[in-house]
């Protein structure tokens, strides 16, 4: 899915007014890309831009760190007018851009133009029993839904006046959470 343009814009246009840098130069910046359609057309906004051959890190003044930074195939400049040459000269480049900044998670502007990094997926960094964690998860779902849709089987069965299938479907549900009692002393 393509973020539209003027998303990126009205995030841009909202980090600008709403956050403070270190350098005023950072500011600069962002006005450009928020004016420059064609170039805004190649920006994503991303987390670990650092990951990606031609990022850029925006640190607001709350954050530690270079208030920006731009990685060009690992090599790391922190020099805004470097920074600024290099988005101009080399507009139709994609550009990942990582923002750090307050409540990032909780604004909606940010959220709207957050994109996976295909340099650096998220779920590539989930650990072992994370993933356990998530699979057990969603296997408790599945034997609650199983559960739940063997009672209305059991419900069809009895209005059915069916006695042969209620007693199956009603060892088979005994038989689930029997298990599901056992696993969850475990």
């Amino acid at each position: 899915m393509e973020v539209s343009t003027l998303d990126k814009k009205r995030f841009l246009n909202w980090l600008v007014s709403h956050e403070s840098f270190a350098k005023r130069e950072v500011s600069w910046v962002l006005n450009y890309l928020a004016n420059h359609e064609s170039i805004l057309k190649n920006v994503h906004f991303v987390e670990k831009a650092n990951t990606t051959p031609r990022g850029i890190i925006l640190c607001c003044q709350c954050f530690y760190g270079e208030p920006i930074s731009l990685n060009l195939d690992g090599e790391i400049f922190n020099d805004s007018e470097q920074i600024f040459h290099e988005i101009r000269l080399n507009w139709q480049e994609p550009l990942y851009i990582e923002c750090a900044f307050s409540h990032a998670w909780g604004n909606d502007l940010y959220l709207a133009v957050l994109e996976d990094n295909p340099y650096c997926s998220w779920n590539d960094s989930i650990d072992e029993d994370t993933w356990q964690r998530v699979d057990a998860y969603f296997d408790e779902l599945n034997k609650e839904a199983k559960i739940h849709q063997l009672y209305q089987q059991i419900n069809q069965a009895l209005e059915d006046d069916d006695p042969e299938l209620f007693m199956h479907l009603s060892e088979e549900v005994n038989c689930l959470i029997s298990k599901k009692q056992v696993e969850n002393k475990n």
